[in-house]
């Protein structure tokens, strides 16, 4: 593979690696669409257990970013207690693929734990 998606001279910013990067990229988002793709449909609070170590706060947000992106959907019901539900749009479905991939690659690639290679020793 002699291309590179990074040619030299080009900001990464301004190619597609880059546009990736600034979709997915943070501490929770690829989280977020990895819940979503295998849930379908989920509440904040779901998400929230889910995820764990995430604030409210800092959810809403990543959830809000993921919505302007158009790689989640919000659903809000009229209803009192307000509900809403978040799955992925089609764009979004469009990078499990990609987390496949990540998955995959981590199977293969993972070093043992380091207490599995004391005891090797």
């Amino acid at each position: 593979m002699d291309e590179t998606c990074v040619p030299s001279g080009v900001a990464l910013k301004d190619t597609g690696f880059g546009y990736t990067l600034s979709l997915i990229s943070g501490k929770y988002k690829i989280i977020i669409i990895y819940w979503l793709s295998e849930n379908k449909v989920m509440r904040h609070n779901e998400l929230k257990r889910s995820i764990g170590s995430i604030s409210f706060k800092t959810l809403s947000i990543m959830l809000k970013e993921l919505e302007a992106d158009d790689l989640i959907i919000r659903k809000e019901f009229p209803q009192i207690p307000p509900k809403v539900e978040y799955s992925l749009s089609e764009r979004g479905r469009s990078l499990v693929p990609l987390l496949n991939m990540m998955c995959e690659w981590g199977e293969q690639n993972k070093l043992p734990a380091p207490e599995a290679v004391q005891k090797l020793s």
